[in-house]
């Protein structure tokens, strides 16, 4: 009967029609059609029948989404579903009790597989806090040292969303899943000199960034104390040393600090509106062990370690570069204390209901060190000499010398301090040999 049927109607001679069979066929599609009320009813079938099948479909797809979601790896780019909020709570989870802030706190640690976010959250987690980090593992550096990163934390039972911080939705899910009470914010696009190649990233992550993760925070219900990484970048061209928190800050001198100015303008206005207690910290060139490739002092070592020159620069007058070079864990110290100083943000649901604090501290060494100097320091613990290229520092950004007035930190934070460059960078000379490798004899 069905060969019959197909005979019928596809022909078996291309371009010939039995005309006899083919007005059979047309008369009863005719009598179906024969109306226009017919046609209506028929339109309205069919019109169902789409609907029907497009919402069956998506059902199916959502389900088929969520079940995959609910199995999905700690470090796989997917969020939501129920074993993804299970990481999320499981991490966040506090795990100590009778601290100066108030019984532990729930931090949730943007840039975590970063440089000083991956340090900040160990120690973090260390004392016993919940800790949820947040990444988006991007290629501005090797990828893989942040996978890293990523993967000692998940030993030490800390889980690394991968994410980004511009993402309002995951924001607003992380913040639903965990009522966190504190945020340390620390992604950032880095860099003085890379603003000149891409500089679209900076407004994407220093200012689009910032303000996607504020607008989470002050709709929260509790709404979370922040801490956020803001730069020694801000004080630019100013010539008055060492910087102290009241000087101008209306002279950056490359875009990097002209998002991190932004930055502050913007944390204050937040505060000022919504009541978020808000602590910016301005780094003084920070390094150490799991560092970042595109420092200096990395890249020194690398290049004196293969055998190639680097680049030294110098000022217009001839006068050395100097940097107030801050070692990895007097940084984490000011942070966590920042974060047990940092009081209570005053609002609810978006509505500011008094006062609430805003801060602005320097972290720095207090003793610049000379470029050259630096590069004495690592041939002596590399035991080899370097190749230097001297040149004039050209017009890239940046600043001839940094130097960090501490006294407010110190006072309010019990910052101290404690770590000169040479045995700090005889530390990271060590991890850098044990994570890369390297043969004293072959100089491989």
């Amino acid at each position: 009967m069905r060969l019959l049927m197909e005979e019928e109607l596809f022909p078996s001679t291309p371009g010939k029609v039995k005309i006899e069979r083919a007005h059979a066929f047309n008369r009863q599609f005719n009598r179906c059609f024969a109306s226009t009320s017919t046609m209506f009813l028929w339109t309205l079938f069919l019109i169902a029948l789409s609907v029907s099948y497009l919402s069956f479909k998506s059902f199916v797809d959502t389900g088929t989404h969520y079940f995959n979601l609910s199995a999905v790896s700690p470090s796989s780019r997917a969020w939501g579903g129920l074993q993804w909020e299970k990481h999320v709570r499981t991490s966040a989870q506090i795990r100590r009790s009778g601290s100066s802030s108030g019984g532990g706190a729930s931090v949730l640690v943007t840039g975590a597989a970063g440089f000083v976010g991956f340090h900040v959250s160990l120690a973090l987690r260390k004392r016993g806090d919940g800790v949820v980090g947040l990444d988006n593992f991007n290629s501005y550096y090797d990828p893989s040292l942040k996978r890293a990163r990523r993967d000692l934390l998940a030993k030490s039972g800390t889980f690394v969303v991968d994410g980004d911080v511009n993402d309002a939705r995951l924001l607003a899910k992380l913040f639903d899943v965990v009522a966190f009470t504190h945020v340390m914010h620390l992604a950032a696009q880095a860099g003085v000199r890379y603003a000149i190649e891409n500089p679209a990233s900076y407004v994407h992550s220093n200012v689009a960034g910032l303000v996607t993760l504020l607008e989470a925070c002050k709709s929260a219900d509790p709404q979370p104390a922040i801490v956020w990484a803001s730069s020694s970048s801000v004080y630019g061209l100013n010539d008055k040393v060492p910087f102290s928190e009241s000087d101008k800050t209306d002279r950056p001198a490359s875009l990097y600090a002209a998002t991190k100015k932004a930055g502050e303008a913007i944390t204050h206005t937040y505060n000022h509106i919504y009541g978020l207690s808000i602590t910016g910290l301005r780094f003084f060139t920070v390094y150490g062990p799991w560092g970042r490739p595109d420092m200096a002092y990395f890249s020194f070592t690398r290049n004196i370690l293969q055998g190639k020159p680097i680049t030294v620069y110098r000022g217009k007058d001839k006068r050395d570069l100097a940097r107030d070079f801050t070692y990895i864990d007097d940084i984490v110290k000011g942070c966590v204390a920042s974060l047990d100083t940092a009081g209570r943000s005053t609002g609810s649901g978006g509505k500011k209901r008094g006062a609430a604090p805003y801060r602005i501290f320097n972290l720095g060494n207090t003793s610049p060190v000379t470029v050259p100097e630096l590069v004495g320091i690592l041939e002596r613990h590399l035991k080899v000499k370097a190749k230097k290229n001297v040149v004039e520092m050209p017009g890239n950004g940046d600043v001839p010398f940094t130097h960090a007035n501490v006294s407010r930190a110190r006072a309010q934070l019990g910052y101290k301090p404690a770590t000169d460059l040479d045995a700090g960078l005889k530390r990271f000379v060590k991890w850098y040999l044990s994570y890369y490798g390297y043969n004293r004899k072959t100089g491989m």
